[in-house]
């Protein structure tokens, strides 16, 4: 009977001190609640999201907030200034300003978007690969490889390959991409060769598990955190670069309505109507300090050393 009783008392303290998936949910909800607060603190985080957010909202909508065709040309109303008709004015060519900034909006995001998409996509791999297999083709191919498009500025190598590739939306972006590729693959092996050595993916190795998962289950998704801020990061070195390639000729060809091809007609026209360089210059500075702001909060609520 004693026994019997001491057993039945056993089993409730069991059944308590085993977690379940609704203590593994809280601690997660909790873990989310305690990220959301440190990010909220954050002003200048803030902020840059309210900026990008923007920027996805006039980028997405464009056809709906824009006022005018961004390609119609009014030879009527040349270089017209701010007025109810036309908010921020008109070009060299009769086009509305307000609804060419909004479309460049778009272009902008796509640039962005797409271009690191291209550098993650290589460079991410690439440097798991590398950091994880260690070996010659490791330390005397692939980084010095890296070493080489690194010594060079990543605009300059970016300028180079739109030169070679031609001009065009599509070869900008690709070869910005590829420009940007370099420091993903060095930020993901430096993780990789910090996390390849913990105690969990030891054993995760004792227990057999094959290299591949170990590599996409546990090293990638615990190496992430500076991986975003460095897309954060990326993404308005990118916008800049789109619009310096179209500034150039080398980007959006002349009769689309990108940001850094705006600033290239306002050249022409400074004396006579200098807005036209004002506001495609300020959306560009506004949307790369609003992801500079965003990536410093991700990156100071993925770091713990950074609490506040």
């Amino acid at each position: 009977m004693s026994t019997q009783a001491g057993a039945n008392l056993s089993q409730p303290s069991n059944r308590m001190n085993t977690p379940t998936n609704q203590d593994t949910l809280g601690k997660a909800e909790s873990r989310s609640r305690i990220m959301l607060r440190r990010f909220l603190r954050n002003r200048l985080a803030v902020c840059g999201a309210i900026i990008i957010g923007l920027l996805v909202i006039a980028a997405i909508f464009a056809p709906v907030l824009a006022t005018h065709d961004p390609f119609n040309q009014n030879y009527s109303d040349l270089l017209q200034k701010p007025s109810g008709d036309h908010w921020l004015g008109t070009d060299d060519l009769g086009r509305d300003t307000f609804s060419r900034l909004l479309y460049g909006a778009r272009l902008s995001l796509e640039a962005a978007l797409v271009s690191v998409g291209i550098a993650v996509v290589i460079g991410v791999p690439i440097g798991l690969l590398s950091g994880y297999f260690r070996g010659f083709w490791d330390d005397w191919v692939v980084m010095r490889l890296v070493d080489a498009m690194q010594a060079f500025p990543s605009l300059i190598l970016a300028l180079a390959m739109a030169a070679a590739l031609g001009g065009g939306f599509f070869n900008a972006m690709v070869a910005i991409g590829i420009g940007f590729t370099p420091a993903f693959v060095r930020i993901t092996r430096a993780q990789v060769l910090t996390v390849r050595n913990l105690e969990y993916i030891q054993a995760a190795k004792a227990i057999g598990a094959r290299n591949w998962r170990i590599m996409f289950l546990h090293v990638l998704p615990n190496s992430m955190a500076p991986l975003m801020v460095q897309i954060t990061l990326s993404m308005a070195a990118a916008i800049i670069a789109e619009a310096s390639l179209s500034y150039l000729g080398l980007g959006a060809r002349p009769e689309e309505p990108s940001w850094g091809s705006m600033l290239h007609i306002a050249q022409g026209y400074l004396n006579i109507e200098p807005t036209l360089a004002i506001w495609p210059g300020m959306s560009i500075f506004l949307v790369v300090l609003g992801f500079n702001f965003l990536g410093d909060g991700i990156r100071e609520v993925l770091d713990p050393k950074l609490k506040r």
